[in-house]
C-alpha cells in the first residue's frame, strides 16, 4: 500500500526534521518546504494528501499560503501557529485551514490530528450509498431564521448568510433542540465527528464566528447563549417550527 505523502513547511529547520522524524515513523512519506513560496512550487510533483503549514514564514506566510492552496484544491491543511489570540485562530479557519496546532507542539499530538483529518478526507470521499428515497429533512425555523439542511443555506428575513460548512452544521445542531445544553465535547463528537482530535476551544472560535456572522443588529428572539462551565445552548422566545 502507497504511503500517504504530508508535506512540511516551515523556516525552522528544527521543526521540520523533528516532524520528519515522527512522521516517518508513523509510517508517512514526508518531502519539506522552508516557506510558502517554495510550498507552493512543490504542489504540482509531489501532490501530497496533507499539508503542515507554519503560519510566521518569510517570503510566504502560512495564512496566505492556505488561501493559495484552497485556489488549487482541497488539500487538507494543518496549520502551526505561535499566536494565542482568539482573532488569529479565527483567521486560520478563514483561509481554509482544516485544523490548527499551537506552538510549542507535541509531535504525537500532530501525529494523532494529521491522522483524524486524513480519516474523516477518506470517509467524506467514500461514494454514499445509494438510497431509492432518500429521507428529507425539514428546515427549521425560528422567527426570521430559516435552516435548510437541503440546501445547506441559512437566511435571516429573506436574506441569506454565508456559512462554513462547520458553522451550519453546528447551528443546525443547535438550533433543531432549542433549550437544549451541548457540552463543547458533545459538539464536537456532533459536528467534527467521533474521532475529532481537535481542541474544545475550536467550539468556542465557531460560536464566536457564528455569532458575528448571524447579528442582525437587533434584539432577535433568539440566540446561542454561553452555559458557564458545560457548553452553548439555543434560546429562543417563539416555538420551533420544522416545515416542509
Amino acid at each position: 500500500m502507497e504511503k500517504q505523502k504530508i508535506l512540511v513547511v516551515d523556516d525552522d529547520a528544527r521543526i521540520r526534521n523533528l516532524l520528519r522524524l515522527y512522521l516517518e515513523k508513523a509510517g508517512f512519506c514526508v518531502t519539506e518546504a522552508e516557506n510558502g513560496l517554495e510550498a507552493m512550487l512543490r504542489l504540482p510533483q509531489d501532490k501530497p494528501d496533507l499539508i503542515v503549514l507554519d503560519i510566521m514564514m518569510p517570503v510566504l506566510d502560512g495564512l496566505e499560503t492556505c488561501r493559495q492552496i484552497r485556489k488549487l484544491g482541497t488539500t487538507p491543511v494543518l496549520l502551526l501557529t505561535a499566536r494565542t489570540e482568539t482573532d488569529d485562530k479565527l483567521l486560520a479557519f478563514d483561509s481554509g485551514a482544516d485544523d490548527y496546532v499551537e506552538k510549542p507542539f507535541n509531535p504525537q499530538e500532530i501525529v494523532a490530528r494529521i491522522r483524524a483529518i486524513l480519516r474523516r478526507r477518506f470517509d467524506a470521499d467514500k461514494p454514499p450509498k445509494i438510497s431509492k428515497e432518500p429521507p428529507l429533512i425539514p428546515p427549521v425555523r425560528h422567527c426570521m431564521l430559516v435552516i435548510d439542511p437541503q440546501s445547506r443555506s441559512v437566511k435571516i428575513d429573506g436574506a441569506e448568510k454565508e456559512l462554513t460548512a462547520k458553522e451550519f452544521d453546528l447551528l443546525h445542531t443547535l438550533a433543531s433542540h432549542p433549550g437544549h445544553v451541548y457540552t463543547r465535547e458533545s459538539l464536537l463528537h456532533s459536528v467534527w465527528g467521533l474521532d475529532a482530535t481537535i481542541d474544545t476551544r475550536t467550539v468556542d472560535i465557531h460560536i464566536q464566528r457564528l455569532r458575528q456572522k448571524l447579528d442582525v443588529g437587533g434584539s432577535p428572539c433568539w440566540k446561542i447563549a454561553t452555559v458557564w462551565g458545560l457548553g452553548y445552548r439555543f434560546e429562543t422566545s417563539a416555538p420551533t417550527q420544522v416545515n416542509p
